[in-house]
């Protein structure tokens, strides 16, 4: 199954006209294919900059070939493998992009030291009680010296990344 150009069309500049009226435009017109660039976070990153984008979810087969060379502007896959259609990976790249938004997360900051914000996993995470069933807090994480926490945390990822996600780490890499 291939979905007909003229509906999409038919939609998507009734949209652009609503928002011509408004005096702006969209920023991206995506459509989610499995043979589009892979999401990563540098572009959910740029793309959460954007002030108006328009996602096209296709299904089976995907749209007319017409729609992609005339109203879309950008493809975008969440990775490597098929789905039936594209509203759960708009799903994720909608998740990926709001969360960055400034004020959806609690803690803002919070968002810079994610996973792959500079290609990087995230170092493990505690809460509280500091012992439960006879495991600890690192001592370190309890501390309240920022300095040591920061330190602990970035020798964490670089660990973390290099036994998981070697991949993520340039040549330029600081050895162990």
């Amino acid at each position: 199954m291939v979905l007909k150009p003229e509906p999409i069309f038919a939609c998507i500049e009734a949209l652009q006209a609503a928002l011509d009226e408004a005096g702006e435009t969209y920023d991206e017109v995506i459509y989610l294919t499995p043979d589009g660039e892979v999401l990563t976070q540098p572009l959910v990153n740029e793309l959460s900059l954007k002030r108006n984008l328009l996602l096209l979810a296709g299904h089976y087969k995907g749209v007319d070939q017409r729609v992609r060379d005339v109203l879309i502007t950008r493809e975008i896959s969440i990775g490597d493998y098929v789905l039936s259609g594209g509203e759960l990976p708009a799903l994720v790249l909608t998740d990926a992009i709001v969360r960055l938004i400034p004020g959806v997360l609690g803690d803002a900051e919070s968002a810079l030291t994610d996973s792959f914000q500079d290609n990087l996993l995230d170092a493990p995470v505690y809460t509280r009680p500091a012992i439960f069933r006879g495991l600890e807090v690192p001592e370190v994480l309890r501390s309240g010296d920022h300095r040591r926490i920061a330190e602990w945390r970035e020798a964490e990822r670089l660990k973390k990344t290099r036994a998981r996600r070697p991949d993520l780490l340039g040549k330029d890499e600081p050895e162990e």
